[in-house]
């Protein structure tokens, strides 16, 4: 790896978060595919789709709060609404995806711990879901670290592949407002 892509990656604000991941191994044709990847869970899919609907409205939403405030603030509830749906929604995908794991997050890429090695370079589809927000985000990654851990395990670095600018913001937005979480809980400890 170049010191130019070390560079690249260094560039991004790093979180250290617990999140309910899953990751299954891309084939060769899944991998050079550039395509969205798709799941079998239509409840995933419909948490992912809500989430993604929702970034996509935000100007929208700006745009009619600056003509008319009765119909933003009725749309607004309206959306917080369809927020608590989502995370009823999150509780059953994240059943399906099994115990939250530590992992260290990026706009650049995915840092997590599992019992068995993935070989570098390999594609993976990564299905994470992020609380409290039950942000559900289906993304291609491929592995540039697999390291043995020394009580066992490895520690799997990936670099996320071909991000919509959907995805992009949804993540950048879960790092700022965690990133700010931790800040304000910082100034509180004694």
């Amino acid at each position: 790896m170049s010191t130019q892509d070390e560079d690249d990656r260094r560039e991004y604000y790093r979180i250290e978060d617990t999140i309910a991941l899953e990751f299954t191994l891309l084939s060769g044709a899944e991998a050079s595919a550039r395509e969205e990847l798709h799941d079998d869970s239509p409840l995933f899919n419909l948490l992912s789709e809500l989430h993604t609907l929702d970034y996509e409205s935000q100007h929208l939403l700006r745009h009619i709060s600056e003509r008319d405030r009765t119909l933003a603030n009725y749309l607004k509830v309206i959306n917080k609404r369809t927020d608590l749906l989502a995370q009823a929604l999150a509780q059953g995908v994240l059943g399906e995806i099994g115990t939250p794991r530590r992992v260290t997050l990026s706009e650049g890429g995915l840092n997590f711990d599992d019992p068995q090695p993935v070989a570098i370079g390999s594609h993976l589809a990564l299905k994470i879901v992020l609380m409290p927000q039950a942000l559900g985000l289906l993304l291609r990654a491929v592995v540039i670290h697999c390291q043995p851990q020394d009580g066992g395990g490895y520690n799997i670095g990936t670099e996320f592949e071909a991000l919509s600018d959907a995805q992009r913001q949804l993540l950048a937005r879960y790092i700022l407002q965690k990133q700010a979480l931790e800040r304000r809980q910082a100034r509180q400890q004694p």
